[in-house]
């Protein structure tokens, strides 16, 4: 199998149980092809680490509205009132956290940190179970990394080799989650030869790329 493959072979990659990272905010920037691919195949009990659960019929919504998630991470999950039935119910463990600390917790992952200190949630309940570390008389709370066994990210253009470019604000938390995966499932909606990318505009490198499938359209 080379990087550029089906979205059948690619789903193959995907399992029950696994925690993946989805990029993407409010939607923007998710790979919707990917996630309606698993949606159909109905994999269960998967752990997500997303931005948020986007809106109940797209992005990362469409996981959860089809109960497929077990546990999420998420700094926020106002647009999808489903996200809140299942978190009040039980169905579903919600972790929510400040978006500043979960995207450093997904780079700490990436960057083969151990952790990072940060003041963000110092007398919240985001401190619970925490460990707090006093500095020069200010506290700060110690954050782990975040990693996952796969991430799902949406790239403009991908070369065949695996480099990638986002457009706009669709980069979002995806070139971050593509460095914190074991495996990493791009979502391109453009597929070049190699070089046709300019290198100066690589904004993920192909070294971090498994595979690469085409998208079905263009919308952000």
């Amino acid at each position: 199998m080379g990087r550029v493959v089906s979205l059948s072979e690619v789903l193959t990659k995907i399992e029950d149980d696994m925690k993946i990272m989805i990029g993407g905010f409010m939607s923007c920037g998710a790979p919707r092809t990917l996630i309606k691919g698993i949606v159909e195949k109905n994999y269960k009990n998967l752990t997500i680490v997303s931005s948020d659960t986007g809106r109940p019929n797209d992005g990362t919504g469409r996981l959860i509205c089809n109960g497929q998630v077990k546990k999420l991470f998420a700094s926020h999950i106002g647009l999808n009132p489903e996200t809140g039935k299942q978190m009040n119910s039980g169905e579903m463990e919600v972790i929510l956290t400040p978006q500043g600390t979960l995207v450093e917790k997904i780079r700490a992952a990436g960057s083969g940190l151990g952790g990072f200190l940060t003041p963000t949630g110092i007398g919240t309940v985001v401190e619970e179970n925490k460990k707090i570390i006093e500095i020069d008389g200010e506290k700060y709370l110690l954050e782990l990394p975040l990693s996952a066994d796969v991430a799902l990210i949406k790239a403009w253009k991908a070369d065949k080799k695996g480099n990638l470019t986002y457009r706009k604000s669709a980069r979002n938390f995806n070139p971050l989650m593509a460095m914190a995966a074991d495996i990493v499932i791009v979502e391109a909606e453009e597929i070049l030869e190699v070089g046709e990318i300019d290198p100066d505009q690589v904004m993920t490198s192909a070294i971090f790329v498994d595979y690469i499938i085409r998208g079905e359209n263009n919308e952000y």
